[in-house]
């Protein structure tokens, strides 16, 4: 499986960040026969660093809601962390960094400890709250650093460990292809009409999608099924392009959907093309808690920002054969 650059096509020559000839972000070329074992759709993996991640349960009610969130560190981003860290293990990676006081940054941390790596968290000076204590707890190191989310990044790239970052490393991204796989896989190797999911930096979208792609290129499903964006009021970049609105970002953030953070996305062209036969919601706060009340009065405690895929459906007055992907645990939000 070759790794290429998504904007020029250029091959990956070690183990470069993102492409020396363009800039671009890096994606694994998908040119494999695809395995109703999971893990052998990503064969380049020779021992898997796992805390027991993947297969997270997918319940039936009105809609199917896939409980992500109980994967072993309370969020999707596991998918992308054991598939990230096992690679960077065994290409004989010892310290990084990774940029993120959220679930990505807590879900490395993780990872990084169970492969015995060095790992420093870069986050903002004014991060705070259960998540922060959740990296500390797995023993990773704090970085603050002054400024926004870009100095922030810039500080992880230019610390002189390798920058692990879990929206430019392409192993990340390919890893939560098995998300799209237990999809099919629960729905009895049927695809869904729709599945719903949370944009911020786009890893999960992009992951996503790339699984559905593999099954449908290879004949498991007969076509992608129709991917619904869904994007805050505050924090709408790919829901502003693809629905042609104008979009300013606030100068500070105060959405309760607080996991949802990216104003301005590197992979932002990346998802306009994995979004193109789909569409992209945006919902307000109120919006949000309702469908956090509904959630939890189904027993499903969620992120806020989890909770959007519920409000988008809502809505958008979905299909009844849709997923909701419910992508953070409401016990990290908790005081």
């Amino acid at each position: 499986m070759r790794v290429i650059c998504t904007r020029c096509g250029k091959e990956r020559e070690g183990m470069e960040v993102t492409c020396n000839r363009c800039g671009g972000p890096f994606k694994l070329d998908i040119d494999l026969p695809f395995s109703k074992e999971i893990r052998l759709n990503f064969p380049y993996i020779k021992d898997w660093v796992s805390l027991g991640e993947w297969n997270s349960p997918m319940i039936k009610g009105d809609l199917f809601y896939k409980l992500d969130f109980m994967n072993p560190t309370g969020s999707y981003k596991d998918r992308g962390s054991t598939t990230m860290i096992s690679y960077l293990k065994q290409s004989g990676i010892k310290e990084i960094a990774e940029d993120s006081s959220g679930n990505a940054g807590a879900s490395v941390a993780a990872y990084g400890a169970a492969a015995g790596m060095k790992v420093s968290i870069f986050v903002p000076s004014t991060a705070r709250g259960n998540k922060v204590r959740q990296i500390q707890a797995y023993g990773a190191s704090i970085v603050k650093v002054e400024g926004n989310r870009d100095d922030v990044s810039r500080a992880a790239r230019e610390s002189g460990l390798y920058h692990a970052s879990h929206i430019l490393q392409p192993h990340f991204r390919d890893g939560i292809r098995s998300l799209a796989y237990e999809i099919v896989r629960d729905l009895g190797w049927r695809k869904p009409e729709e599945v719903y999911v949370p944009v911020s930096a786009g890893t999960l979208l992009l992951g996503m999608y790339e699984g559905f792609r593999h099954m449908a290129n290879e004949g498991v499903i007969k076509e992608i099924p129709k991917i619904v964006a869904v994007q805050t009021e505050q924090v709408s970049p790919l829901c502003a392009k693809i629905n042609h609105v104008n979009y300013n970002p606030p100068e500070k953030l105060t959405s309760i959907a607080d996991a949802l953070v990216s104003t301005n996305p590197t992979l932002l062209p990346e998802m306009l093309n994995a979004i193109k036969d789909g569409e992209c919601v945006t919902v307000s706060d109120q919006e949000i808690l309702e469908a956090w009340k509904i959630l939890a009065r189904k027993g499903l405690l969620v992120e806020y920002s989890s909770a959007t895929t519920l409000a988008g459906h809502m809505k958008n007055k979905g299909s009844n054969n849709a997923v909701l992907v419910l992508t953070g645990s409401g016990l990290k939000t908790l005081s």
